[in-house]
């Protein structure tokens, strides 16, 4: 097969779409580039952060899914995301920042060799930033030109993607002989994957815990990670590849801004494969307007005022707006 591209996107689960969209607009400095639905759940919203122009291995993504508990923290489970920013610099300008804002964060720390630092949301849904003053490899994209964060130390891409496993040998096994990643270094219960080109966009971190209890999904927990690939081709040879090992898939899904593949091979753990294109610029939104207006997939469009009326107004509109950069608090 040919080696993952990294990390596409992450989807994740929040108690509150107004608040996440706050969250990650005017505290992380994300651009919300499209506001939707849930494709299997047209109830439930669907928000996806990026960098300027919502490029691939740059966006998390949020559900809100009505009436659902808080996660259970535990062991097998994507236990954080990581976002790349420039710099060590750019570490302690967000070290500042989320004192300012009241983030819940930890004291910078090195892993690998390199800086971050971790913080957590309203949810307690848990995040890493990564310094790349040292990093090589998956390029990053291009920082939000209007947010509130300086462009020389803002967020501009997806960085390594923590696992928190019981079966590390089972977890090796899955990523180095079915997903075409390559074990690079340890550093006490943590274990650095990476494919493709490698380095903070290209990462896995496994974090071993023999002892915890099974984690339980919920709002401040995530729901999958997508890991990239060229274009529908590459689908259908995984398509192949899987149906080979006899591995449980989903099929091609056709999510109209990527097309997509979700299998598990790992307990508590969904996978994804999404296509580098089409990408979030399309025939509903132009650069200039992303994620202002409530955003529908063809397939959806004649639902529209049904739609509507299933999700509350979110009032997301930026493009009338100019955000002062943040330098001193």
């Amino acid at each position: 097969m040919k080696p993952l591209l990294g990390i596409h996107h992450v989807t994740a689960m929040t108690s509150s779409a107004e608040r996440i969209y706050e969250f990650f607009t005017f505290i992380l400095g994300l651009r919300l580039v499209k506001k939707t639905v849930n494709q299997d759940d047209i109830q439930t919203y669907h928000l996806f952060f990026a960098d300027d122009r919502g490029s691939a291995g740059t966006d998390m993504t949020f559900f809100d899914f009505k009436g659902q508990s808080k996660a259970i923290r535990g062991s097998n489970e994507i236990s954080k995301t990581g976002f790349r920013v420039p710099n060590d610099d750019a570490l302690e300008y967000f070290q500042k920042r989320f004192a300012h804002y009241q983030v819940d964060a930890e004291p910078i720390q090195t892993l690998f060799g390199k800086k971050i630092l971790p913080f957590k949301d309203f949810d307690d849904q848990a995040y890493v930033l990564i310094s790349d003053e040292h990093n090589t490899g998956v390029k990053a994209g291009i920082p939000w030109q209007q947010g509130p964060v300086p462009n020389e130390y803002a967020i501009y891409g997806l960085g390594p993607i923590f696992f928190r496993v019981n079966h590390l040998t089972w977890m090796n096994q899955v990523l180095t002989e079915r997903l075409t990643f390559k074990q690079t270094q340890t550093e006490g219960s943590y274990t650095l994957y990476e494919t493709g080109l490698g380095g903070n966009g290209g990462s896995v971190i496994v974090e071993h815990t023999p002892n915890l209890p099974q984690a339980r999904q919920g709002f401040g927990g995530v729901h999958h990670v997508a890991f990239g690939v060229e274009d529908t081709t590459d689908i259908q040879a995984w398509i192949t590849h899987l149906n080979q090992q006899q591995i449980m898939h989903s099929g091609l899904v056709d999510r109209f801004y990527f097309r997509s593949l979700y299998t598990r091979m790992y307990p508590g753990i969904l996978f994804e494969f999404a296509t580098e294109g089409p990408g979030f610029i399309d025939d509903e939104e132009p650069y200039e307007t992303l994620g202002e207006l409530l955003a529908l997939p063809p397939k959806y469009r004649h639902l529209r005022n049904d739609i509507t009326k299933m999700v509350r107004h979110i009032d997301t509109k930026r493009s009338d707006k100019r955000f002062k950069k943040e330098y001193t608090f």
